[in-house]
């Protein structure tokens, strides 16, 4: 089968210099909420507060993510209805959404493995969810605690009703092929690139010397 090359899928970083800490005290607040680590003298309402600052970030970096997700997705639909083999069958955004999160191609796999994302699917699945509803950039205001602190349930099962909206063709067999980068990496590719063509061209002013 003849391999088909899609747009490549570019993941820009969410910078927050307070996050990382944030999901390490939020994962020891959980377990302590669950008896499975000493609380020593914190309070239950300061373990839950650390427990949702953490969900919080999370659901912050999940939704940056899905934007990208969504911008990859708007990407490959507008390449297909460039294709006179695969417009008009049936390929949506459930198509993609699907391959992206089901039939992840082996070399994206291996390269967010190397990137130590270890549980993308579930990354993508609740990035896309959250985007299905979120409009904007989320605000403390905007969400219950319940919310907060469950969002992942509620991520995956928003993206499980946005798949089951319309029919859609999937493509796993298709033979599409895309190439995952982050934004600064891409950055530097294109940079070489340009450097590259410019060396090669030839020069308008070589026949004046």
């Amino acid at each position: 089968m003849t391999a088909r090359t899609l747009p490549p899928l570019i993941l820009h970083p969410f910078a927050d210099a307070a996050g990382p800490d944030k999901l390490v005290e939020s994962s020891r607040a959980s377990l302590m909420l669950q008896g499975l680590l000493p609380a020593g003298e914190r309070t239950q309402d300061e373990l839950d507060r650390a427990l949702l600052d953490g969900r919080w970030c999370e659901i912050r970096m999940l939704y940056y993510v899905g934007k990208d997700l969504l911008r990859w997705i708007d990407q490959c639909l507008e390449h297909i209805e460039r294709d006179p083999e695969l417009r008009g069958k049936g390929i949506r955004y459930q198509s993609f959404a699907a391959y992206l999160v089901q039939s992840t191609p082996p070399a994206v796999q291996a390269k967010l493995r190397k990137w130590g994302v270890a549980d993308f699917r579930a990354i993508f699945t609740r990035a896309l969810g959250l985007n299905a509803v979120l409009g904007g950039t989320p605000r403390c205001e905007m969400l219950s605690g319940e919310f907060v602190r469950n969002y992942y349930r509620y991520a995956d099962q928003m993206f499980q009703c946005r798949q089951g909206q319309a029919p859609f063709t999937e493509i796993a067999d298709l033979g599409f092929e895309f190439e995952i980068y982050a934004s600064g990496e891409y950055s530097r590719m294109l940079e070489r690139e340009w450097e590259t063509s410019a060396d090669a061209s030839p020069r308008l002013d070589a026949g004046l010397e």
